[in-house]
This record gives structure tokens, C-alpha cells and sequence, in this order.
């Protein structure tokens, strides 16, 4: 299967890799993650004594600076990886524009999630597996061959979107455990809030890209 063509895809690795270059080159890998990192808790409103580190990211900007820190060059290289292989497929079936939307929207999606399982929690999240998630979930939904049939009263594409739900929940909580023996050093709720974004967005972009057509 030839790949397709992707300028956002593209922008996006580039853009990504470049922050952490940027970051590395300088030495700023504590201060970046400080800065523009997403604590749960600043999304409560409460604030952090970061006064060492100088200005702070807004809140409410940081579920999005966050998806271009990375943690680490495994981190940053599976990310970008993972965007590669499905977002020029996702990117040719939506566009650019709406490509764009979707990726903002699962940034958001995955940091909420993270701050709905634990709202005060002072650990940084980053990196931009939860915008990526809400690819996949477009992806998995976009190019699942199997036909899926309606259970009663519910449709089939909803019964698709529960199975792929969760399948990846399952996914995500056995890599957690896997990882480090429990669900601690890696984002889990973030990758299935941004996953469950991505499934619940794909018709309706679908529906607004080809109105009309």
C-alpha cells in the first residue's frame, strides 16, 4: 500500500522534532517540561511555585504545548512513527484543515482525561500520543475492513465504535502494566481520551468535508 502524501504530517514531525533539537541542543529539557508541560492540578486553577523557571505556559494553552515536548528520543521517534504511518492516511481522507481540528481536539481530549482520572496531580503529562490516538481512532474507524452489525437498536458503526473503545482500553491497560507494573509512567487515560475523541469525530468531519458533494 503506497503512502500518501501528507503537508500537515509532515509539518507536524517537523515541527515536533524540531522543538526537541531545540530543546536537547540547549540543555532546556527540565525547564521545557516545567513551562509547557499539562499539570492536571493547574487545570483546577491552583498554582504551582514554579517562580525558579520563570513564566509559565497559560493553563489552559498548556494540553497543546504539551503535545511537542517529548521525554525522550524513544519517545519522540515512536511518536512521530505512529503519526507518519496514519496521519497522511487520516490526512488524505480529511484534509489538512480538518486533520488539524481533529489533532487539537485529541491533544485536549487526552489532557482532560487525564485530569478527569486525577485532577490534582502534579505530575506533568507530555508528549503528543494523545493527539495521535485521536489519528488512530479516525484510522481504525476509516480503514476497518470487517462489517460490523447493529445489536438491537444500536447501529453497527455505534457497536464499532464501543468493540474498537474498548480493545484499545484493554490495550492501553495491559502496556501500563506491562511498562512498570502498574498504571503509573505512562499516560494510558490520555492515549483513550484521545482515541475515543478520534472515533466519536470521524463521520461528523467526514459528514462536514463532503456536505454538499
Amino acid at each position: 500500500m503506497n503512502m500518501p502524501a501528507g503537508k500537515l504530517t509532515n509539518g507536524l514531525i517537523i515541527a515536533n522534532v524540531g522543538v526537541y533539537l531545540l530543546i536537547w541542543i540547549f540543555g532546556w529539557e527540565q525547564d521545557a517540561i516545567l513551562r509547557g508541560g499539562m499539570f492536571p492540578v493547574r487545570l483546577s486553577g491552583e498554582a504551582l511555585d514554579l517562580s525558579a523557571h520563570g513564566w509559565l505556559m497559560p493553563a489552559w494553552l498548556t494540553p497543546l504545548s504539551a503535545a511537542f515536548l517529548h521525554s525522550g528520543l524513544l519517545h519522540l521517534g515512536f511518536n512521530m512513527l505512529m503519526l507518519l504511518f496514519c496521519g497522511r492516511f487520516v490526512e488524505q481522507a480529511f484534509g489538512p484543515g480538518l486533520m488539524a481540528i481533529l489533532y487539537v481536539v485529541g491533544a485536549y481530549a487526552a489532557a482532560f482525561a487525564e485530569y478527569a482520572v486525577d485532577s490534582v496531580s502534579m505530575i506533568p503529562m507530555v508528549g503528543a500520543s494523545g493527539a495521535i490516538s485521536a489519528l488512530l481512532g479516525a484510522y481504525a474507524l476509516l480503514f476497518a475492513r470487517n462489517r460490523v452489525d447493529a445489536v438491537g437498536p444500536v447501529p453497527g458503526h455505534v457497536v464499532r465504535i464501543i468493540w474498537l473503545t474498548l480493545a484499545w482500553i484493554g490495550i492501553q491497560l495491559m502496556i501500563g502494566v506491562a511498562t512498570s507494573g502498574n498504571l503509573q509512567g505512562i499516560a494510558i487515560f490520555a492515549h483513550i481520551g484521545g482515541f475515543v475523541a478520534g472515533l466519536l469525530l470521524t463521520r461528523p468531519l467526514l459528514g462536514w468535508r463532503f456536505r454538499g458533494a
